[in-house]
């Protein structure tokens, strides 16, 4: 089996064990995660409109 598709196996089964055992905190750390991907584009959207103007 290549290497790289077990990584990508093992990676996938411990996201779905972390989210059945924990799925709140799971929850949780998605929206921060989405919080920080947000607040990135919108700092990049600013710094390109500074650029513009």
């Amino acid at each position: 089996m290549n290497v790289k598709k077990l990584v990508g196996f093992l990676a996938i089964a411990l996201l779905v064990f972390y989210v059945f055992t924990q799925p709140d905190t799971a929850a949780g750390n998605i929206q921060s995660i989405g919080t920080t991907l947000r607040n990135g584009a919108e700092s990049v959207i600013r710094f390109l409109n500074q650029l513009v103007v």
